[in-house]
């Protein structure tokens, strides 16, 4: 079985695209890439949000936090995507539903979809570390800053969220890792990236082993590069004489 893998199958020029099958994995890269980053800062931004909102001394506030992440961690991830992809243009007003669904092109219909979905799904994750982080500091943070007469607002900003996202580096990165993974979900909706255009390659080239091999390595060094990055990030953020540091 091994001597009859063709590797330089990815060289030859594809049936369409004015391009080779490698060309195609590289875009379906690129795709995945830019996919994962801008989901990743909807992530982090709702998330941090209402991770705040769940730790805040205000039930009613705390109670919009908990239904987010009951909401949007307990709903399989593929049946989300069909819901922002069939249901959530629908919601919209008309005039904006019609431009996405008839004007919009399809390629960008997929990936503004794709980003608002897993975004919106990581981040109810990461809404929990968040929440965690902060709940983990000591008690004398909070009450040390508002001693000092910063406003509460002003606390998490300057005070407990700098030192809680030092404590939650590794599990954010484990996100991180899992959206890149959850991105070749989209391809269920029509979202031609990395996982998608391994299909397409099996599909016109007839090589499983090659096309499936080739994929799994590309995603072996996105998220190794992600480890790398993150990896810094946490070095750099390191303070002396704090946890983990």
């Amino acid at each position: 079985m091994f001597g009859n893998w063709n590797w330089g199958i990815f060289l030859e020029q594809a049936p369409f695209g004015n391009t080779t099958y490698l060309g195609w994995l590289w875009a379906g890269a690129q795709v995945t890439v830019a996919l994962s980053v801008c989901a990743w800062i909807i992530a982090f931004v709702l998330g941090s949000l209402f991770g705040i909102l769940r730790t805040v001394p205000n039930r009613f506030l705390s109670a919009i936090g908990t239904l987010y992440v009951a909401l949007f961690r307990n709903v399989p991830l593929i049946v989300q995507f069909f819901i922002w992809y069939l249901l959530v243009p629908e919601l919209l007003p008309t005039s904006i539903g019609d431009w996405f669904k008839g004007d919009l092109d399809p390629n960008v219909q997929f990936f503004v979809t794709s980003i608002c979905c897993l975004g919106v799904f990581t981040g109810a994750r990461v809404c929990e570390q968040v929440r965690t982080g902060i709940q983990s500091l000591p008690r004398g943070q909070k009450s040390a800053a508002l001693a000092l007469g910063l406003t509460l607002p002003q606390a998490y900003r300057h005070v407990m969220l700098p030192n809680a996202y030092r404590i939650i580096i590794p599990p954010l990165t484990s996100e991180m890792l899992n959206m890149v993974k959850n991105s070749a979900v989209a391809s269920t909706i029509g979202l031609i990236e990395l996982s998608a255009q391994a299909s397409k390659l099996l599909d016109y080239s007839g090589y499983a082993y090659e096309s499936f091999l080739a994929i799994t390595i590309a995603y072996v060094i996105i998220n190794i590069v992600v480890m790398r990055l993150m990896k810094l990030v946490e070095k750099k953020t390191r303070l002396p004489g704090t946890f983990g540091g």
